[in-house]
Order: structure tokens, then sequence, then C-alpha cells
């Protein structure tokens, strides 16, 4: 039974760029599969997937929402776990991890707007976690709406093997429906129903060639990925059926070699059922994804294998953390192999610890729906755990293993609040721990010097929906200032240095004595952190104090010396040193360290890194001249030019994260409101020498070691 049931199962997430259509789509597969009975709109903010006030307000979404959906498609029903997951740059941790445990994806495209900036990011994204996709044309009732050319996008941008699998029938206000390429069948939508209703008719007179013609490349792209149909399609095309066109595309789809391509209006109610139907048929099971591979616990080797049943030994990852205003802390989880069980207990690798369960869900938006156990392939949300983080493997305690985790992306720009009234203090507290347990890429900390207590986060839109939600969630009312730039620290020289560590007070005093080289890490270095290498020599220091040394300058790494910004990496060498037999211990050699790193720093060039970030503007041909000058005024360097389908230029462009506080508006006013943008961090970069000064006169620094 429950292998039947994996085989039946989709793990799937709709990802895109914004405004794609991603959360009406899925309002849309909610409302076909019977799972609500009303179809909730983004423009009303009434989606059912965008539960939270902010997402309703601003018909963005914000979290990824997860739910458990069935639909029926050739005899068979299907159990459908479907992740929505967010557009917009500043959100890419909830699509990082959404993609992480999922095992397809459905990615959407504007018909107008095509293969757009952020839909290249949520592209690689997927390529990084090995995600087998198909592409669905959105929008295709819209006026400039073009499915070929995003195919043709998709080919050339993104490097897809992209494969025509439905054609549509009329385009913009007359879009009628598709053809089904397999059945050679044109599928129409009824206008007046709410598109749950269609006819299967013959293809229309006047697209019979058409069709004929996209059947025959699909046809031949298809064959050309199993070579028992290469023969067939040489001797007679025709001699192929159509099970075996499905099973071929099904195969070559999971292998990520091509990506069937659909279309339709999610808006109009056209084309969904389609999409539900092929999303069964091409989209990887739970036994399809295969074997996972984890860690092994003791030698960090990935060695240990686990098997997608309810007989293997447990392990799920948590993938996301989210507090539920009735329930308390929600973990979300993915189980690749064995089960867990409600009442039971869990082993979290990470902590070492063992958690117990308390109750299980599988999940509707923001609704629970109480179950026993959650098996293997299946994914769900527990209440219960006491110290859970974001990526933590969960283990049968006799077979531990580690399950790759995900990489987030550092948090770029800070701003301080403080709480409005003193009653407010605590809560400010309790809200922003939680908020940054949900979130991995939005930190706290408490600035050293000013006492001010600083929030980080990917963008502008982040930080003011953190700030929204302490007031609805949490009920604290706070003042902002202005937002800071995340800047780091670097050293360009390397430098030879003797430290010596002493203090005499009455009885035992502490000696460290080490000569080190401090500076930059070699080429080859590319893990960041600290690159640590001993060469001490005839045991001048003890081997039990190397690493003692090694900690003292971890921890120093974390505070630079021009204004305590983090350094991001950094190489030291101990070539020798002394010790005293009675007065060094392990803490001596620590502070030791850390006074070396201190002095070496100062002297080893100091430079300040800012980040850096990529720019993409749409923007009229009009306003261009006036958009690249606004550009190199900011600092920034046009990458390039490229013509836009509609008419548009689109500029890239590198730009310092701090020119560009406030540039939506700014744009909005020299294209009077016709110019898009979107900006993703790229790297950090050390900034002149004038602007380094200015920054830490500002904050207080030391511009004298410039």
């Amino acid at each position: 039974m429950a292998k039947q049931d994996l085989h039946l199962t989709r793990n799937i997430g709709i990802m895109a760029h914004i405004d794609a259509g991603k959360t009406t789509t899925s309002e849309r597969i909610l409302y076909y599969t019977g799972l609500t009975h009303k179809i909730g709109e983004v423009h009303d903010g009434g989606a059912t997937m965008d539960w939270m006030a902010q997402e309703q307000e601003r018909g963005i979404t914000i979290t990824s929402a997860a739910t458990t959906t069935r639909w029926n498609y050739d005899g068979n029903q299907y159990k459908i776990n479907l992740i929505d997951t967010p557009g917009h740059v500043d959100f890419t941790a909830e699509v990082e991890r959404s993609l992480r445990v999922l095992d397809g994806t459905i990615a959407t495209y504007d018909a107008v707007g095509g293969v757009e900036p952020q839909s290249e990011t949520v592209w690689r994204q997927a390529d990084k976690y090995g995600v087998p996709r198909i592409g669905y044309v959105n929008k295709m009732d819209r006026s400039g709406a073009d499915y070929y050319e995003v195919i043709r996008q998709m080919k050339a941008v993104l490097g897809a093997n992209a494969v025509a699998i439905v054609i549509p029938i009329g385009s913009e206000e007359n879009f009628k429906g598709v053809v089904d390429l397999f059945k050679m069948k044109a599928i129409l939508w009824h206008d007046e129903s709410l598109g749950a209703e269609y006819d299967v008719q013959d293809i229309p007179a006047d697209l019979q060639d058409e069709a004929e013609e996209w059947r025959g490349k699909m046809v031949e792209a298809i064959a050309e990925h199993d070579d028992a149909l290469m023969e067939k399609y040489f001797d007679d095309p025709d001699s192929i059926t159509e099970a075996e066109l499905l099973a071929t595309l099904r195969k070559a789809t999971i292998a990520m070699e091509l990506v069937p391509m659909l279309c339709g209006s999610s808006f109009k109610n056209k084309g969904v059922q389609t999409l539900l139907d092929y999303t069964c048929a091409f989209l990887p099971s739970p036994l399809d994804a295969g074997t996972i591979h984890g860690h092994n616990v003791d030698t960090g080797e990935l060695t240990e294998e686990r098997e997608p049943s309810e007989d293997s030994p447990t392990s799920a990852l948590a993938f996301k953390i989210a507090t539920d205003p009735y329930v308390g802390r929600l973990t979300f989880f993915r189980v690749y192999s064995g089960a867990i069980k409600a009442g039971s207990y869990i082993y979290n690798v990470r902590s070492g610890k063992k958690e117990r369960v308390s109750r299980l869900f599988q999940m509707h938006s923001n609704k629970q729906n109480s179950v026993e156990v959650i098996s293997a392939g299946d994914i769900g949300a527990g209440v219960g755990f006491k110290d859970i983080h974001t990526g933590d493997t969960l283990a049968d305690e006799a077979h531990p293993l580690i399950l790759e985790s995900m990489d987030f992306p550092e948090p770029v720009i800070g701003v301080a609040v403080e709480p409005k009234t003193q009653a407010d203090l605590d809560k400010l507290s309790v809200g922003l721990a939680k908020l940054a347990e949900e979130d991995p890429t939005f930190t706290v900390k408490t600035d050293e010097q000013s006492g001010q207590t600083i929030i980080s986060g990917m963008g502008e839109l982040h930080l003011d929906i953190i700030v929204d939600r302490l007031k609805r969630e949490f009920k604290v009312e706070c003042n902002q200032g202005k937002p800071q730039v995340n800047y780091k620290e670097a050293i360009t020289k390397t430098v030879n240095l003797r430290e010596t560590y002493k203090k005499q007070s009455g009885g035992r005093g502490k000696f460290a004595d080490i000569i080190v080289n401090v500076g930059p890490v070699d080429d080859d270095f590319d893990k960041g952190g600290l690159q640590f290498e001993e060469k001490v020599k005839g045991g001048n220091i003890p081997k039990e104090f190397i690493p003692s040394i090694e900690k003292g300058f971890q921890t120093a790494m974390k505070n630079g010396i021009l204004a305590g910004y983090p350094l991001d990496s950094l190489k030291v060498t101990v070539l020798d040193g002394s010790f005293h037999p009675v007065d060094s211990d392990q803490l001596s050699f620590e502070i030791c360290g850390i006074q070396a790193y201190k002095n070496a720093c100062a002297k080893a060039g100091p430079v300040l890194m800012e980040p850096i970030m990529k720019l993409e503007v749409v923007t009229p041909e009009e306003s261009m001249g006036d958009v690249i000058g606004d550009l190199n005024k900011r600092r920034g360097q046009i990458e390039g030019m490229e013509n836009s389908r509609s008419g548009a230029r689109i500029v890239k462009a590198i730009v310092p994260l701090s020119e560009m506080f406030g540039y939506v508006t700014a744009l909005r006013t020299i294209t009077s409101g016709r110019a898009t943008s979107s900006m993703t961090y790229d790297h950090h970069a050390a900034v002149s020498t004038s602007i380094a000064k200015a920054v830490l006169e500002d904050v207080g620094g030391r511009a004298d070691l410039l």
C-alpha cells in the first residue's frame, strides 16, 4: 500500500518571477482539486495561499505556503503536496528552502514578460538542487502574449531544452484553449463557467497544419532520448504510441534533459486542469527522486544512503519554522525515509538531543489537519520541538546521518530599531527572536558602541515587512533609524608579528608568546573564514595550545579593526613562539591570538568592503539616457543594454548598495512611473579611500588606519 501511495505522490512547487501568476495558479489548483469551494483572488486580498495580512494588502507572496491536495489522472488518485513560493528577491530564502525539499517544480512565466531576471535566479536555484521542472506560460489572455517567444527565450537565456506539448488556440482576448499534441485534440474551456468545464473536440481546421508541425517537433525531441523510439521515428513516426511518448518524456524530464511546456490563463480559468494532468504525468514521485545521500555523523563523508520507504531508518529535513498564533511554533519538514509518528521521539542530529513530536499536521496554507503519522516521501508539519533550526536533520537515533542543508545569502542591509515605550522593550526582543528563528536571512544584533538593536535583511522591502509583522503579530510599536549598509572589512598585505601576552598578579600569572604571519587568504582557498596553518618546530609551543590560538583569531574576526565590521577571510600562519611551564594556559594563548589579530590588522593595509548589487532596469527607450545618467551618479557601472520584446530597453549594471536607498521612487520620478527594476546581491568590493574615510568618521571608526 505504502509503495503504491508513494508512486502516486508529487511534491511540487511553483516558482517564478514576481507577478507571473504563481499564487493565482495555486488558487486554481486548490479549487479544481476540490480543496476550496471558492476561488481566492490575489488582487482582492482573498487568496488562500497568501494568508498573511501583509501578503493580502500588497498582493505579493512573502512566505511559502504548503498545502496537500488530491487529483485524479489516468484512473489513479494522486496526492499533491504543493508549495507556493515568493517571487520577490528579498524573500529568496523561502524559494531556496522550498526547492531543497521538492521533487519537481512548475516554472511559471508571464506570456508577455517572458524570461525575466528573477526567473533566471529561481532557475539557477532549481539547477543547484537538481529539481526537474515543467514550464507553464501563464497570462495568455494578455495583450502581447506570445507562447512561442517565451519558449525561444527559455532556450536562449536559460539554456533549457523546452519542448511544447500543447499549443494555444487563439491568443490575447481570443485565447480559448489549447491543442494537446499527444492526443491531437483541442481542449476548449467554457467562458461562463469557472473554467471547471471544457470540451474536447477535433482540432480547428485552420490550426491543423500548425498542430501537425509542432507535434512533429515534439515527437522528434522526445525520440532523441530513447534509441528504440529513434529507430521507430526513422522508419515510421506514426507508429510511435502515445504511451511510449509519455513514458520517454517522463524519463527525460526527471533526468532534467527536457522541459515540457504548457500554456494557459490561470486568472481566466483556462489551462489549469491540463497542467495538473501533466504534472502527475511528468514530474517525479519520491520513488523517482530515489535514494537520498547523507553525511556520516562521525567522518563527515557523503556515504550514508536511505531508500524512500517506510521500512528504512527515519530521516527528515526541517526546512521551515513558522510561528502560528494558535498552535505555537510549527516546524515544516520533508520525510525522506521511515516515518515520524505523533507522540513519539525523534533525534535532532545537530543538537544531539531527542525531541518529542507532540502533534503532526498536514498543512493547508495556514490551517492544519491533524494526522497520526507522516511517512517517507511526504511533507508535513509538527509542533513540540524545543530546539530546532532551519536545515536541521531529524533522524533515527540508532542510525543518524546529516542531510545536506541549505545555503542562505548573508543580509546586506541593516536598520536600527527601538521600542516606543518601556513596555514594548521585552516584547520587542521576543518578537525579533521568533522572526529570526523563522527566517535565516534575517539577523538581529546589538551594536556594542551605541547599544542600539540592529536588524538586518535582504532589502528594504524585507525589513519593512519585518517591522510590520512586529506591529501586527507581536503588538510592538517601534521607531526605525535610516537604513545602513552591512559593510565588511578585509586586509590587503601580509605582516609578520611577534605578540607576547604577560600578566602578573599575586600567585599564578598569565604568559603566551607567538610569532605569526597574518594576511589575505590564498587564491585557491574558496571557503571563506580562517585559513589557519601551524609551522612550529621543536615543541616551542605545546600542541594543546595551538587550537587556542586558532580560536582567538576566529573570535577576533567577528570585529574588524576599522569600525568593528566582520572580516570574511584571513590567513594566519603560526611560525614560532615560547611558553612558560607554570603561567601558560589555553586562555593565555587565546587572548594572545586576539591581541595579535588587532595589532597585525592595523598594519596589514585594512580596507572597507561594501555590498555591490546587480541591477536590471527595464525602461522605455526615451528615458534611457536619464536612467543611465542617474546610475552613473550612483557610482554604477553599466554592464550591458538589451532590447526587450515589448520595445523597452533593459539596462544591466552593478551598483553599490549604499547608493540605492529609495531607488524605486527615484526611478519612478525619472521615467514617469514606466520603468521597473530588480536588484540582487552580487559581491562585496573595496570602497575608495575617500568614501571609506567618510563612512568611518560617520560611525566613529578609525579612519587614521586607511
